[in-house]
């Protein structure tokens, strides 16, 4: 499968949904862009190492895994973005330490925080683009305002998966159980924090 590398667009903010980040990533040879929503915290360690002139007083978790890689000489070579089940977005960490390699599973967001500070580039699968890839035609003028309106769609899209997973009262503990396993797996932490607070509700 042939990588298709891609360059940081931006992150945008949502104008509708409180609280809502998305990341927008675009092809390099291309006009597609990959949108993936991230948490706030994401999308401010995404931001501070986007702005060079900005300087946190301590380390955040991103800075210190730098510095501790740093420490020991291992260097993050690359990010590929790999999977996309149901909307989650899967990616590895391409590492180097004594000329040996190693991969490691991170998220998206945390893989590209990281990216960022190593100087990293960033690379998906080009069926990954295809399935997940939006076109967007528009000039510079109306690119930002095409940038909001896709977050929002991106975002009431993910709220309303969120929403219909929320109807927990019918079910049973077995179920909810189940569920939380599900949440967990697919690395959705705020539906599964949901799901544990309805278990610890019975």
């Amino acid at each position: 499968m042939s990588l298709v590398r891609l360059n940081i667009k931006g992150i945008s903010y949502s104008q509708t949904q409180n609280g809502a980040y998305a990341l927008i990533l675009s092809e390099v040879d291309g006009d597609r862009k990959l949108p993936i929503v991230i948490g706030a915290f994401e999308a401010q360690s995404i931001a501070i190492a986007l702005e060079k002139e900005i300087k946190p007083p301590r380390p955040l978790t991103h800075d210190l895994f730098k510095n501790f890689s740093d420490r020991f000489d291992i260097v993050v070579k690359q990010v590929i973005i790999h999977k996309l089940v149901d909307g989650v977005f899967y990616s590895s960490l391409i590492c180097e330490r004594d000329k040996i390699e190693e991969i490691i599973d991170a998220r998206t967001s945390d893989a590209i925080a990281l990216a960022l500070r190593f100087q990293a580039p960033i690379f998906t699968y080009k069926n990954i683009l295809d399935k997940a890839g939006i076109y967007l035609k528009v000039n510079k003028e109306d690119e930002q305002k095409a940038d909001n309106i896709l977050v929002d769609e991106v975002l009431a899209e993910e709220i309303e998966t969120s929403a219909g997973q929320d109807n927990f009262k019918g079910k049973t503990l077995k179920e909810l159980q189940k569920m939380l396993d599900q949440a967990v797996t697919n690395e959705d932490y705020e539906t599964a924090a949901r799901i544990r607070d309805e278990i610890s509700k019975r």
